[in-house]
C-alpha cells in the first residue's frame, strides 16, 4: 500500500492540474488580495458624508447606534438628515456617499464601489449583526439584554484600525478565509484525476491498472489517501505563506487552523472523487461540473464579494450550513474572531459527515464498474 500511495504522489506531481490550480494559482491569488487591500487598515480615510432619511416607524436603535459611531472619535462617518429630495440629490452631486434609508428595516443606497461605500456597508452589516445577536439573546439568555444592547451602541472593533489579526470583524478577512476555502475545494482537481485513474473506459493507464493482480479495494484507498496528502500539503502552503510570509497573523493558534484545512482539504478531494465517478459523461463535462461546484460555493463563500456570505445567511440559511467554503470560512472566523468552539466543531463535523458520505458513494460507484473489454 505505501509503495502505491508514494507511486500515486509522484504522477500527481507531475500532473500540470494537480500543481497549479491547487497550489500555485492560489498563491498567486493570495499576493494580489494582499497588495490590494491586505493592508487596507493602514490607510488614512477621510471622514465618509452620508444623508439619513428618515421613513415611516424609523428604527430609533440604528439612529442610536449611528450616534455613536459618528461620536466615536475617529471621525468615520459624518450624518446629516435630509429629506428623501435632498439626499438623492446630493448623493448625484457626489456631496455624500451615501444614504441611509431609516425604516422598520434600514437599508444603504450608493451611487458607486468605493472604499467610502464599504465602509457605510460595514456599518450597517456591523449593526444587522449586532441586533441579531440580541434576538439570540434574548432567546437565549433575556436577563443579559441590556448588556448586549450597551455592549453594540459601543462597540469600537468594526469603525478602528487594527491589524489584520485582530479580534474584529473585519471585512478583507473575509476574503482571505475564503481565498483558503477556495483552495482546499481545488483539491477536487486532484481527487477528480485519482477517479479517472481508476476507470478503465476513460485513460490507457486506466486499463492497464484494472488488469493488474492489485486488488480494487486496495487501488481506490492508495489513490484517496494520495490525493488527499497532496491536496491537504496544497492549504498547508497557502496558509503558511499568508501567516508567516505575508504577515497576515491570524490570531487563532496554528493548530486548530491545520485542523481545519484536514477537513476541507478532505471535502475538497471527495468531491472531485465523486464526479469523477460519476457515470460515462466526457472528462470536459465532469472537469466543467467541479470547476462550477468550487467556483459556486467559493463565491457564496465571500471569494468575489465579502457580503456575500452575510446576505446568503439572511436570505437562504440553510445553503450556508451545507456549503464547504463557507464552513471552512466560517470555522475560521470561530477560532480568529468569535471564539466560539461549539460552532467551530459543528462545522468540522459537517464536513467530515459529507466528506464520509462522498467517498463512500464514489467507492460503490467504481467498485461496481464492469467492463466487457479492456
Amino acid at each position: 500500500m505505501l509503495h502505491l500511495i508514494k507511486y500515486n504522489l509522484l504522477v500527481k506531481v507531475k500532473n500540470f492540474a494537480t500543481t497549479f490550480w491547487p497550489l500555485i494559482f492560489p498563491l498567486l491569488l493570495g499576493t494580489m488580495f494582499y497588495f490590494a487591500f491586505g493592508n487596507i487598515d493602514d490607510a488614512d480615510f477621510e471622514t465618509v458624508q452620508v444623508g439619513i432619511v428618515k421613513e415611516e416607524e424609523p428604527d430609533t436603535l440604528f439612529l442610536m447606534f449611528l450616534d455613536q459611531v459618528e461620536n466615536n472619535g475617529n471621525h468615520l462617518i459624518a450624518a446629516q438628515e435630509l429629506s428623501g429630495t435632498a439626499a438623492l440629490a446630493k448623493l448625484e452631486n457626489e456631496e455624500i456617499s451615501g444614504i441611509y434609508y431609516v425604516g422598520k428595516a434600514p437599508s444603504l443606497t450608493v451611487a458607486a464601489n468605493g472604499i467610502p461605500q464599504s465602509i457605510l456597508q460595514s456599518v450597517l452589516t456591523s449593526y444587522e449583526t449586532g441586533k441579531s445577536t440580541i434576538r439570540q439573546i434574548v432567546r437565549a439568555h433575556p436577563s443579559g439584554l441590556w448588556k448586549g444592547i450597551q455592549k453594540m451602541l459601543n462597540q469600537q472593533e468594526p469603525i478602528t484600525q487594527v491589524s489584520l489579526g485582530g479580534h474584529t470583524i473585519n471585512g478583507t478577512v473575509q476574503f482571505f478565509y475564503a481565498l483558503i476555502a477556495m483552495t482546499c475545494l481545488y483539491g477536487c482537481f486532484i481527487g477528480f484525476g485519482s477517479a479517472i485513474t481508476l476507470q478503465a473506459n476513460i485513460t490507457a493507464l486506466a486499463a492497464r491498472r484494472c488488469v493488474t493482480p492489485t486488488h480494487k479495494l486496495k487501488l481506490i484507498l492508495s489513490e484517496q489517501i494520495a490525493s488527499f496528502l497532496l491536496g491537504y500539503f496544497d492549504v498547508i502552503v497557502l496558509l503558511v505563506y499568508l501567516r508567516y510570509i505575508l504577515k497576515l497573523d491570524f490570531q487563532g493558534k496554528i493548530g486548530p487552523m491545520l485542523l481545519i484545512s484536514f477537513f476541507g482539504s478532505l471535502i475538497g478531494v471527495s468531491i472531485g472523487i465523486f464526479v469523477g465517478s460519476l457515470g460515462k459523461m466526457k472528462e470536459g463535462v465532469k472537469i466543467g461540473i467541479i470547476l462550477g461546484i468550487s467556483m459556486i460555493c467559493s463565491f457564496l463563500s465571500g471569494l468575489m464579494n465579502n457580503t456575500m456570505k452575510d446576505i446568503v445567511e439572511k436570505n437562504a440559511p440553510f445553503i450556508n450550513r451545507i456549503n464547504p467554503a463557507a464552513l471552512i470560512s466560517d470555522a475560521f472566523y470561530c477560532i480568529n474572531v468569535y471564539d466560539d468552539l461549539e460552532r467551530y466543531y459543528r462545522n468540522l463535523i459537517t464536513l467530515a459527515v459529507m466528506s464520509v458520505v462522498l467517498v463512500t458513494a464514489s467507492f460503490l460507484l467504481i467498485r461496481r464498474e464492469n467492463y466487457d473489454s479492456i
